[in-house]
């Protein structure tokens, strides 16, 4: 992949990102739009879904990124390698899931990855942060029973703060005992979670599986 210089942080706030995106159609992304969903939130230059399409080549994968440079040459290194499995969005996520969420066939969404997101240490910046409340509920709205939400950080904040979240809504049921997983359950791992854990320091993960949820009369 081409060298791209690019902010490391975009305020998702700021007036230029608040366009909402469009709604997709699989059927002119995917060459298989049938097969279950991926979905990367903040997928950066995209190596860990670019891996992962070719592990999983009966799995589609759709990656979104606020910063439009890295979207381009993911969706141009994908065209390159012919994954006709893989897609990458430009978007705000903040103002953009929800929009992207409903036009997806009922049940395809079966996975949610949120990996090292910014983690805006002020607290004046926190409604900066990816992982908000509305977009916890979203995903529990669209998300297939029995999908699975994985999350990782190296800042421990951060992940209490999205573990916390997807914990404290009845859709979601964490996966083990623990207060964070032994091990990544997903056969590929970030770049960011390789250098951390090189360097000896803790990256921390949780796992939440969507549940059925029946309302009590």
């Amino acid at each position: 992949m081409a060298a791209v210089r690019v902010r490391q942080h975009v305020n998702p706030l700021s007036k230029k990102y608040q366009t909402p995106a469009s709604p997709q159609d699989l059927e002119k992304i995917y060459a298989k739009p049938n097969q279950p969903l991926h979905l990367d939130i903040g997928c950066a230059k995209g190596l860990f879904l670019l891996n992962m399409s070719k592990i999983e080549p009966n799995w589609n994968f759709l990656g979104l990124e606020i910063r439009q440079p890295l979207v381009v040459e993911a969706n141009k290194l994908r065209s390159e390698l012919g994954l006709t499995n893989l897609h990458y969005l430009f978007c705000n996520v903040n103002n953009s899931l929800h929009s992207l969420l409903s036009s997806l066939p009922p049940g395809s969404l079966q996975r949610v990855t949120i990996q090292f997101p910014d983690p805006w240490f002020k607290t004046r910046h926190a409604k900066r942060r990816v992982v908000q409340p509305e977009l916890v509920a979203d995903l529990a709205n669209y998300l297939a029973v029995g999908g699975l939400v994985f999350l990782q950080s190296d800042m421990e904040f951060v992940a209490v703060e999205m573990r916390d979240r997807f914990a404290a809504h009845p859709a979601y049921q964490k996966v083990g005992t623990g207060e964070w997983l032994a091990e990544n359950p997903l056969p590929v791992s970030t770049e960011r979670e390789i250098y951390t854990q090189n360097k000896g320091e803790p990256v921390y993960q949780a796992l939440f599986i969507k549940r059925e949820v029946v309302n009590e009369e």
